[in-house]
């Protein structure tokens, strides 16, 4: 379901313990009463269910393994990651001035989210199956040199 809202967190660091506390409290706070919630994310280290049992009570990292579906881009398809669109977004709104200093950076990350959330700001994400397939045809040729004789619809 796509309402237009972010949530954001500035930390020093992105660790399992970030990762894990982070999705914990978005997961709890926005989405408690879903039955499961879509994960889309890239393929970073710390993006694995064992985060949840390695920094969270059981009972929470069980709760989070059976409510969350991970799905995960492929590897340099960071185009196809509407998180990494907005990240972008936020580096050419927010980012593109020097920040002296982590409470600083929360502070304009806090006030481009705010801003982009009250006008409930959508990713307009144009690619279908066929223009991904399309886009990913050398990368398929390239990992497996069987795919150039293959003529099909992704």
């Amino acid at each position: 379901m796509d309402t237009g809202q972010r949530y954001t967190q500035v930390r020093e660091q992105r660790t399992k313990v970030d990762y894990a506390e982070f999705i914990h409290q978005l997961v709890s706070t926005h989405y408690a009463d879903f039955e499961y919630v879509d994960l889309v994310q890239d393929n970073l280290n710390t993006h694995k269910y064992g985060s949840f049992y390695e920094h969270l009570p059981l009972n929470q990292a069980r709760t989070m393994s059976r409510k969350l579906v991970f799905h995960f881009t492929p590897k340099h398809g960071s185009w196809l990651n509407m998180a990494e669109i907005e990240f972008s977004a936020l580096a050419r709104q927010c980012l593109n001035k020097r920040i002296g200093s982590l409470d600083e950076l929360a502070r304009q990350v806090s006030l481009w989210t705010d801003e982009r959330n009250e006008r409930s700001v959508r990713v307009h994400w144009s690619f279908t199956v066929a223009s991904a397939g399309d886009k990913l045809k050398s990368w398929y040729e390239k990992v497996n040199p069987i795919n150039k004789s293959v003529n099909s619809n992704y």
